[in-house]
């Protein structure tokens, strides 16, 4: 029988497998997730699995100039900034099952190897390794409606050729009408503006030479495809004329599922696997989204985000939490990059004309010296300030250093021989070795004090975050840090969490990434409460000038 969401056992799961070709970076992450919102909005229970095709266990160890930022889960899983948009678009919350690696898998199958599990069989890609990523995959999907998974890189990538092999085998093991396979391809203008199919072509040439057909072509150009073109490219890659549809270039991403249900993709996957009789009719359908990213929008405010990656990417989920804000308070977030390694030579500007302030986290030594400035300008010019991970560390560098007096406080992940080592590890963390895996990572609770500012922002007296850092405030220096208006008005244990400045419009550091939990319907509080102090500048600044 059905239960309560909607999702019948009995029916089984339908897959949806979406691959890439030609080039990497054509935004199929951003295909899948927008398929599986507007799948989500038809009743339907939507999950999704992410396939990277890398030898990494997991993401953690990786750097965000290759990869963009890590993102982390509520059960602590350091993985692909794409399942951050799985979880903004679906609105769900993953686990790092959902994440499926090359590393993950070889590990398993030669674990289970040296344990004797295989009885002595050759232990060999087909059928050992292409079966646990079918049982992963299999264990992401269970218990509900549609599972969209989303292969890494690009058809004809040695890496990938396991997990296609594995897809192969899912389209004999699986009901026709249970599965479907979309292939998010590109197609270029030529120089006088022609829309080009033939690299769509050879890139489905390659699908099929390893036995998978696609049932669905998405072509990603500028503009919407041609009539013509679409005809050209079903003609030749074999599929029904009305199998081909356009993804072109919006000026927002959410804005990609309302072209996605222009273009009419849901109502045709929905019929390929046999669920449109199942679907909520077009009137009843959830309109929130549509209604959410389409709203008209009064005044702006412009935010400086200091950080040492000039990679958009490196601090996504950061840009999105500032989105969701402003989806919050009907505003613009304009969002300025300032690089703190060039902090001093150009960017000091930035901070003085933006409304607020954003730290972000990191590691390391590289670009610190700027963020800690950043931290003092933000402080002593009473501009609504936001400090993440790193920067509620180095914004508790800064206090100690400008206001305690202590000139040579740091953090000894930076400088083991600072006298004031404000931030330490704990002494459970000193023995330590590996790197990946072993810091405080995922969902933890953190008590509010009642009265402060923090408990403002969350109006509750706990709230739940996502963690990644190893380091945390030096408990010997808690006392002397709260003497002279910093207070510690969030904590978990002997852990400080949350930091707020009493003399100041909105001075606030979190030890965790609250970024991690932001959805468009959803926002952040800690970035709502900065969005909103920067209005109040802002608005403060336009009656200075009127």
């Amino acid at each position: 029988m059905p239960t309560d969401t909607g999702y019948d056992p009995s029916l089984g799961e339908k897959f949806v497998f979406v691959t890439g070709g030609v080039m990497s970076g054509l935004g199929k992450g951003i295909t899948a997730a927008s398929l599986g919102r507007l799948l989500s909005n038809a009743g339907f229970d939507v999950t999704a699995v992410k396939v990277d095709p890398y030898l990494n266990v997991d993401a953690g160890t990786m750097n965000p100039y290759q990869h963009g930022e890590v993102y982390v889960l509520k059960d602590g899983g350091e993985v692909d900034l794409d399942l951050g948009n799985y979880e903004r678009f679906l609105d769900i919350d993953m686990t790092s099952d959902h994440n499926v690696t090359t590393g993950k898998v070889y590990q398993e199958v030669i674990e289970r190897e040296r344990a004797g599990d295989y009885l002595g069989k050759t232990v060999q890609i087909i059928p050992h390794i292409t079966d646990d990523i079918k049982r992963r995959v299999r264990e992401a999907a269970e218990g509900n409606d549609v599972c969209i998974v989303e292969i890494g890189g690009t058809v004809g990538d040695i890496e990938s050729a396991p997990y296609l092999e594995a897809l192969r085998q899912f389209s004999h093991e699986e009901d026709e009408e249970d599965l479907l396979f979309l292939h998010v391809t590109l197609v270029p203008n030529s120089k006088n503006g022609e829309q080009k199919t033939k690299p769509t072509q050879h890139s489905v040439k390659e699908l099929r030479s390893i036995g998978l057909q696609p049932d669905v072509l998405v072509g990603r150009n500028p503009e919407k495809l041609e009539p013509d073109t679409k005809e050209k490219i079903a003609l030749f890659c074999d599929v029904p004329n009305e199998a081909v549809f356009s993804n072109p270039d919006v000026d927002d991403i959410y804005h990609v599922p309302l072209m996605l249900d222009e273009e009419g993709l849901d109502e045709y996957v929905m019929g390929e696997l046999a669920i449109d009789d199942r679907a909520l009719p077009a009137g009843e359908r959830d309109s929130a989204w549509r209604d959410l990213v389409t709203q008209e929008t009064e005044g702006e405010v412009d935010i400086a985000l200091v950080g040492k990656y000039a990679l958009e990417d490196a601090y996504i989920s950061i840009h999105e939490a500032l989105k969701h804000a402003g989806l919050h308070e009907q505003v613009d977030v304009n969002v300025h990059w300032v690089d703190s390694e060039e902090m001093d030579d150009e960017h000091t500007d930035r901070l003085e004309q933006a409304d607020g302030v954003v730290v972000a986290g990191g590691f390391g030594s590289r670009g610190t010296k700027g963020k800690i400035e950043a931290v003092r300008h933000a402080r002593e010019r009473e501009k609504p300030f936001l400090g993440l991970c790193l920067g509620f560390q180095l914004a508790v560098v800064e206090y100690a250093r400008n206001v305690l007096g202590w000139e040579d406080a740091h953090s000894a992940e930076i400088d083991e021989d600072t006298p004031y080592p404000v931030i330490d590890l704990l002494p459970e963390q000193y023995d330590l070795e590996d790197l990946g895996g072993t810091m405080r990572l995922g969902a933890h609770e953190t008590q509010i004090e009642p009265g402060t500012l923090a408990h403002d922002v969350y109006g509750a007296d706990s709230c739940t975050e996502r963690h990644r850092h190893r380091y945390e405030v030096n408990p010997e220096y808690f006392d002397d840090l709260q003497a002279d208006g910093l207070t510690f008005s969030g904590k978990a244990g002997n852990r400080m969490e949350i930091l707020e400045y009493d003399d100041h419009p909105f001075f606030f550091g979190t030890q965790f990434h609250p970024e991690y939990r932001s959805r468009p319907g959803r926002a952040s509080p800690p970035f709502v409460g900065l969005v909103e102090a920067a209005l109040e500048q802002a608005a403060d600044r336009e009656e200075v000038e009127a």
